[in-house]
């Protein structure tokens, strides 16, 4: 089972970061969780350039999606909506359909008391008009900085929510498989 992860912060020292890192460390194998490296390396969105000369970052971007089984994605909150960079990679995603029907589990980690529910709100939103199956539950990290330290989370009462938002990913994408007909080992 393969999940491919999308921060919405470049940060060095992102709380974003750090709930995907820990994810990571929770998945066994045959699981596999690969974060994208880097959304800032997508050029912004131009429909022209789309249509006329995709750029090699964005279809290698396009295939991993496609590959994956489903996603997880951990967003911070800009004046009341995801950032701009994981935005710009949403938007280089529409045209390519890859994530239509895909398992898609949320998480946002804030230093804010709201732990970022409205980038989540309007996170859901968008993936929903895109086609993806986005969990009806979600990863909310309020005050997180006091819950992760040397990058990862810490707390761990947010290490079991964590747990069982992959868990219910894991249900969603063993569904899908098992309506394709493809095993779930």
């Amino acid at each position: 089972m393969k999940i491919l992860a999308l921060c919405g912060s470049l940060r060095s020292e992102s709380l974003n970061a750090a709930v995907l890192r820990s994810a990571a460390d929770l998945f066994v194998p045959p699981w596999e969780l690969t974060i994208e490296p880097d959304l800032g390396r997508l050029p912004f969105f131009n429909a022209d350039v789309e249509e006329t000369a995709l750029p090699e970052i964005v279809a290698e971007l396009r295939a991993r999606v496609g590959a994956s089984d489903g996603m997880l994605i951990a967003t911070p909150e800009y004046a009341h909506g995801t950032s701009g960079v994981l935005k710009n990679a949403l938007e280089w995603l529409v045209g390519g359909g890859e994530i239509a029907a895909k398992p898609v589990a949320l998480a946002s980690a804030s230093p804010a008391i709201t732990g970022g529910d409205r980038a989540r709100a309007w996170l859901t939103e968008t993936l929903t008009v895109m086609g993806a199956s986005v969990l009806p539950d979600s990863l909310r990290i309020p005050q997180a900085t006091r819950k992760v330290r040397d990058g990862h989370i810490t707390d761990e009462p947010t290490l079991k929510e964590l747990r069982e938002l992959l868990d219910d990913l894991a249900v969603a994408v063993a569904g899908i498989r098992e309506k394709e007909g493809t095993p779930t080992a």
